[in-house]
């Protein structure tokens, strides 16, 4: 399971690792979302380092990016810079969107972890980890803030909780080894 290029959420949202590797422009980590239903996708936040792409190929996605509003339809593409404040809604059914990072850092393991926690039935159904420590390892694997907080404050309470989940074996639980999930 832990090597399945595919991952599929309880909502149905699959995210498929696409491809990994460094061009001209550095290292990049490429994956496509299939998103069955219209949601709100992530919320506010921003990443200090990596910036992200994406390409509508099917569907209609809005985003926010620095509180400038763009519809994104097919053949249409957005990037968030690194330091951008970005959020995304998917508004039609069965789109399909292919996401470019760079560089990768820790977001594909980010995906397994939040993957790995919501197949198990940690998270609320807005698919946020009810567990506080889990909350702070998923914050910490996906390089960034949220916005609205100040990232000092972030990285004191939910760096230090991060510490605290990686102590007590949440990584090796639900990343390393994956859960048993039926």
């Amino acid at each position: 399971m832990r090597d399945d290029p595919t991952l599929t959420f309880r909502n149905g949202h699959r995210v498929t690792f696409v491809a990994n590797g460094t061009d001209e422009q550095g290292p990049y980590l490429r994956l496509e979302h299939i998103l069955l239903r219209p949601e709100r996708l992530a919320g506010p936040h921003w990443h200090p380092v990596l910036g992200e792409r994406w390409t509508v190929r099917r569907g209609r996605v809005r985003y926010r990016i620095d509180g400038v509003e763009i519809v994104a339809s097919a053949g249409d593409t957005v990037d968030a810079p690194a330091g951008s404040v970005h959020e995304f809604w998917n508004e039609a059914p069965d789109t399909v969107i292919d996401h470019e990072i760079r560089p990768p850092l820790r977001h594909w393991e980010m995906f397994r972890l939040w993957h790995n926690l919501d197949r198990a039935g940690k998270t609320t159904r807005a698919r946020v980890p009810r567990d506080p420590l889990a909350l702070a390892l998923l914050w910490d694997y996906q390089d960034g803030y949220l916005a609205g907080v100040p990232a000092w404050l972030q990285r004191s309470v939910l760096g230090s909780l991060a510490r605290v989940a990686r102590g007590c074996g949440y990584q090796r639980r639900w990343l390393e080894n994956g859960p048993d999930l039926p």
